[in-house]
């Protein structure tokens, strides 16, 4: 069931991010899936589709989640990768009439395909990454909205820059990568109103080799401090000796001198979410973005690991406070989804 080709050539006609919605409580408001609730003598089969390899960052979040529900929540896991938009429906219709009751994945690439297929197998719970709303009565949708933590990672590398010019290497100018970006930049701006930004696009989810050779080329031109948005730019920091901001999961194992910390998205509280609702018979067709927000555990600051005792004490202590009021609701990182220029 695995293919060959990622969501990197999407399209999105008439597909916007929109705003994330206040989630209520879920499964009250909206009309349960048809059939009974989920036996309790059997194990609770859970399915993922994914246009990446799973090596790619934002998939392999899903991935490490729905693993870590199946040590802990007792369901049965399989999952597809490098699945071709030409592909997904047919993967979509194997798992369901393979017995699956809820399946994940990444349907930014087959929008279209996953909607209607969905439709056709209404006792299925769907629930994926997509650029549009939900869809009753079982099509639902997440996001990564970790524009907290890339504000937070913002804010230390105003402080830490040297030269007063950071970068950012990242995928396209769409907006769940464009609100990353703006975040980080809001933070450093923020510590230091004359910093200078650098950002590039590399027109792909997926492609180490052109990220790292744009991140020498903003290196080059002056960036002392890079948010690596994809796969590749922490190679060229290390390679270059200056200092990185990772993306997604906690990557100072791939340069300890060089990642200070990083946005982590955490996609358990979404995955545990759907399964909880799947076996109680109420899954909903409703946004579940809500969950990997910070207040709810689904995105953090990576740790700082060997950084801990070489970070300035102010910049700790000003991370801390706005973390603190992001938590208490006290302050809101504005999402900005507008395509970010160099200065």
């Amino acid at each position: 069931m695995e293919n060959g080709k990622s969501r990197f050539q999407l399209k999105r006609e008439g597909f916007s991010r929109r705003n994330v919605l206040e989630l209520g409580a879920l499964g009250l408001a909206a009309a349960m899936l048809p059939g009974k609730a989920w036996s309790q003598d059997k194990k609770l089969k859970v399915a993922a589709i994914f246009a990446t390899p799973i090596e790619e960052p934002w998939d392999n979040q899903i991935h490490v989640a729905l693993q870590r529900a199946e040590k802990e929540l007792g369901i049965e896991y399989k999952w597809s990768e490098k699945v071709q938009t030409a592909d997904f429906s047919r993967v979509m219709r194997e798992y369901a009439q393979g017995g699956y009751e809820l399946v994940l994945g990444d349907a930014f690439a087959a929008e279209r395909e996953s909607r209607r297929t969905a439709k056709q197998f209404p006792k299925v719970a769907w629930l994926f990454g997509s650029g549009a709303g939900p869809a009753e009565p079982n099509f639902g949708v997440f996001d990564n909205w970790i524009h907290e933590p890339a504000y937070l990672s913002g804010l230390i590398a105003g402080k830490m820059s040297k030269s007063g010019t950071v970068g950012a290497v990242a995928a396209m100018g769409i907006p769940e990568v464009n609100r990353l970006v703006n975040a980080f930049f809001a933070g450093a701006k923020e510590v230091n109103p004359n910093i200078k930004k650098k950002v590039a696009f590399i027109g792909s989810f997926f492609d180490p080799p052109k990220a790292k050779e744009a991140a020498i080329a903003q290196i080059d031109a002056g960036v002392d401090v890079i948010y690596a948005e994809r796969f590749g730019v922490i190679e060229a920091a290390v390679e270059k000796k200056i200092l990185a901001i990772s993306n997604m999961s906690d990557q100072s194992s791939l340069g300890p001198d060089t990642v200070i910390t990083g946005p982590v998205w955490n996609m358990y509280p979404t995955v545990e979410q759907a399964i909880k609702l799947v076996k109680a018979g109420v899954f909903t067709a409703q946004d579940y973005g809500d969950f990997s927000r910070m207040a709810k555990g689904g995105s953090s600051l990576a740790p700082y690991h060997k950084f801990d005792k070489t970070l300035p004490a102010d910049v700790k202590e000003l991370v801390e406070k706005k973390k603190a009021e992001i938590l208490d609701g006290n302050f809101r990182v504005d999402v900005d989804e507008n395509t970010p220029v160099s200065d």
